[in-house]
């Protein structure tokens, strides 16, 4: 089968397409004939040595896949094979088959195209969990989601809207902040302005935002705890821009608020029946149309570099998707 392969950690212009083995299914794994994979930051981090996974070389990156089950290991029942399935998997989802854990799997609506359920694991995943798990976001909050554009800002602002909050969204120019509001957001303040956190501060009467979604970090980790609400949470999601922050204690203090770490794949690790509760929702309020992924770039296996360099140059609004078979 063709996968995409990284012999050395190293850019992600070094990656190729090459032949390799078909993968065998461990007893608690399924076999997925893959149609559709995300693509995400995490993926560019595992190519670079710069992942908390780091395997063993060569390995093919790609983190999540929507695609058919076509084999399953001697331990699954819930699943069998010519099942539609989305799985997410620590790497290996760029490639013809991976072979991905039962429990993890979601069964897909027979109506559900491939390429958009390929966007809903890790984005629509992550910020599932961290509004309802993490934040336990209410009605009539007020949620600051940052990179609003990107792939987990976008289904953060997406479900936030479902879930009955008011949402600014942040971004680095207006028309990203215009795709921001056409998918729900109430009010936009765009980073060339200056400082956001005034800007928060007007928008919400002084008493800034109860829940604050930081997939960035560094500076805007910084400000967030400037503009946040007594009893507000600041979900830690990730550090888009290559710095980590670290917190003077005497704000969450004087606040009265909470850093919330988020760490998706973990919770799912440990919790894998209410991460099913989490996708059977959202795939409920796809088909109502209360969320609508969008599929910014679609490239073949050949074209990973390039989806990788785009998502890493802010160029991709919504997700990119490798569509590895017509379906």
């Amino acid at each position: 089968m063709k996968a995409v392969l990284c012999h050395a950690f190293g850019p992600i212009e070094s990656l190729t397409v090459g032949d390799v083995s078909s993968p065998a299914p461990a007893a608690d794994e399924v076999r997925i004939r893959v149609h559709a994979a995300g693509v995400n930051f995490p993926d560019i981090l595992i190519v670079e040595g710069k992942y908390q996974i780091r395997p063993e070389f060569p390995f093919t990156p790609g983190s999540e896949c929507a695609g058919e089950v076509i084999e399953v290991g001697r331990d699954v029942v819930d699943l069998a094979p010519g099942d539609r399935v989305m799985a997410p998997a620590s790497h290996g989802a760029f490639a013809e088959e991976v072979c991905a854990p039962a429990r993890k799997a979601v069964k897909l609506p027979d109506q559900l195209d491939y390429q958009v359920a390929a966007t809903l694991l890790l984005t629509y995943g992550t910020s599932a969990h961290a509004l309802i798990q993490r934040a336990d976001l209410q009605a009539g909050e007020t949620l600051l989601v940052h990179g609003a554009a990107g792939g987990v800002g976008l289904a953060a602002v997406e479900i936030g809207k479902a879930l009955g909050a008011r949402v600014i969204a942040t971004a680095g120019t207006d028309a990203k902040l215009a795709f921001a509001r056409a998918h729900g957001a109430d009010d936009g303040i765009n980073y060339a302005d200056g400082p956001f956190k005034d800007r928060v501060k007007e928008l919400t009467g002084s008493h800034g935002a109860d829940v604050i979604y930081d997939p960035v970090g560094g500076d805007v980790f910084d400000q967030s705890l400037r503009c946040i609400n007594w009893n507000g949470r600041l979900l830690v999601i990730g550090f888009t821009s290559g710095t980590i922050p670290s917190a003077p204690a005497n704000l969450p203090l004087l606040k009265g608020c909470s850093i919330v770490g988020v760490f998706w794949g973990a919770w799912v690790e440990r919790d894998p029946a209410a991460h099913r509760g989490n996708m059977e929702r959202l795939l409920a309020w796809q088909a109502e149309g209360v969320i609508r992924p969008h599929v910014e770039l679609t490239v073949p296996l050949t074209g990973v570099p390039d989806a990788l360099r785009a998502l890493r140059n802010r160029e991709v609004r919504g997700k990119a998707v490798v569509t590895v078979r017509e379906h």
